[in-house]
């Protein structure tokens, strides 16, 4: 096995533990700490594919920019009493296992699945991950979604700090 399916399989299973340990606890200031080790992982999953420039965008914009707006926003609210966010069973407990139940057979499906062979990469591979491509599809095809989020990503903060204004007052 060579270092580079080594590192997949290593930043792989940190991936996964990291999204579980995200979905499955309590305190928010915790998720959003796993929700930060994920966007590395992703990062190094990216590192593996050759794919640099999209590795500095994750961790520049995700784990830094967007997990800081999280925080700040996590911090603003101000959750308190955990006891009544408790809940008991659930149709939504229920399907959630059952979802999980379907993910674990369609993996199990895809890890005895035998392999096709085409290993064949497109013609134009080598230059997707480029800061280049990724600017020309960001600014061109993408630009109006790329403002729409940054406009939704503005109105969040700012309903954050009203809402937490308003229990201050």
């Amino acid at each position: 096995m060579s270092l580079q399916v080594a590192l997949f399989l290593l930043f792989g299973i940190g991936a996964i533990a990291t999204a579980i340990g995200t979905i499955t606890r309590r305190n928010p200031v915790a998720a959003a700490v796993n929700l930060i080790a994920h966007f590395f992982m992703l990062a190094g999953l990216y590192l593996t594919l050759e794919a640099q420039f999209l590795a500095v965008l994750q961790i520049l914009v995700y784990a830094g920019a967007i997990m800081v707006l999280v925080v700040f926003v996590i911090m603003l609210l101000n959750l308190g009493d955990e006891e009544r966010l408790r809940e008991q069973f659930t149709v939504r407990k229920v399907l959630g296992v059952v979802i999980a139940a379907i993910l674990l057979l369609q993996l199990g499906v895809l890890f005895n699945a035998r392999p096709t062979g085409a290993q064949t990469l497109l013609p134009r591979a080598a230059a997707l991950g480029t800061a280049e491509s990724v600017g020309q599809a960001l600014f061109t095809q993408y630009l109006f979604p790329f403002e729409a989020i940054s406009l939704l990503l503005l109105t969040a903060l700012v309903g954050a700090v009203i809402l937490a204004k308003r229990k201050v007052e």
